[in-house]
């Protein structure tokens, strides 16, 4: 089959359209034909190698899984013999183990959904790493609730954008952080305010947000206690764009939150996420009834997707990226 896939770490440029063997799946697995695959930052930090502390589930000199991609959204071609909850010919969306950005892709019954009949293959493999983490990060993280006041930074890109309209499903009054071209999608997505962060900082309005939910953030825990009120949240999700070191921008969170958290009053929390198929299920109901769209704004065909990629980590992407077969 074709697909993307590398040998070793580095940039986008290590990538390349080869032939490489369609994967096996065993009992528990499914083999989908693959109609869309998502990008998200992930595949950037799985391409590079960094920050280091990846190779040590992905392979240390090199890929051990060559082939990139984790989202994935395509019509079932295979099961394994222990596989019941799908039959070939159904369309399905999830994560996948073998690399989605390849005509066929292997995943775990466990981490695949029913794609409705509404959703575009497009839409779906945009959905569950940005939508499930978005979804962990609003609901289990930050628990938004009606009446509250809740910031998002980041919250035109592929995990804010979802956050951003979640968060108003939950009655919340949303403010979104982004540029300025970005003004008109965030209220498209539903934020009641904007704060263009090339004009003003995020605490320019006193501590008055009742939660904030950073994404990608390269603010420091100083600045967001300053934004946030008495007994606030703060989720604080993925790795901003530092990629330096053991664990770049995760640092934050997995070692400055915890202390941070201990001068009282305001709550730090690393808000991590799992791939999990009763998200990827909650996901499907929410944009089936209308509450949440996920936000598709550029498709590149599967050879061009080291350009997507390079797209993506210029920091600049509105919605989701993703890449068709």
């Amino acid at each position: 089959m074709k697909a993307i896939a590398q040998d070793r770490y580095g940039p986008a440029d290590v990538l390349r359209l080869r032939d490489v063997p369609t994967p096996r799946i065993g009992p528990d697995d499914v083999l989908v034909e693959v109609r869309a695959a998502g990008v998200d930052p992930g595949v950037w930090i799985f391409m590079t190698g960094r920050p280091y502390a990846v190779r040590a589930a992905s392979g240390l000199r090199r890929p051990r899984v060559p082939v990139r991609g984790r989202d994935v959204a395509g019509v079932v071609a295979e099961v394994g013999a222990n596989v019941t909850r799908f039959r070939p010919g159904d369309e399905v969306f999830g994560t996948c183990r073998s690399g989605s950005y390849a005509e066929f892709a292997a995943a775990p019954e466990n981490r695949l959904a029913s794609k409705p009949a509404g959703m575009t293959f497009e839409q779906a493999a945009a959905t569950p790493i940005s939508g499930g983490t978005a979804l962990q990060a609003v609901r289990d993280h930050a628990r938004v609730e009606k009446g509250q006041q809740v910031l998002i930074t980041g919250a035109t890109g592929g995990v804010g954008s979802f956050a951003v309209q979640l968060a108003k499903s939950y009655g919340a009054t949303v403010t979104a952080v982004c540029g300025p071209t970005k003004a008109d999608l965030a209220r498209t997505l539903g934020a009641d305010e904007v704060i263009d962060y090339t004009g003003a900082e995020i605490d320019s309005g006193g501590p008055r947000y009742d939660v904030i939910i950073d994404i990608a953030g390269c603010r420091s825990l100083a600045l967001l206690r300053r934004a946030a009120a008495p007994k606030a949240r703060i989720a604080l999700v993925g790795g901003g764009h530092d990629s330096g070191g053991l664990l770049g921008g995760f640092s934050r969170q997995l070692l400055q939150a915890p202390f941070a958290s201990m001068r009282g009053g305001r709550t730090f929390i690393n808000a991590g996420s799992r791939e999990r198929v009763d998200v990827f299920d909650e996901l499907g109901r929410l944009i089936t009834g209308g509450v949440v769209t996920p936000t598709v704004t550029r498709a590149y065909p599967l050879a061009e997707a080291p350009d997507a990629i390079r797209y993506l980590a210029e920091g600049h992407a509105a919605g989701k990226v993703v890449v068709t077969i």
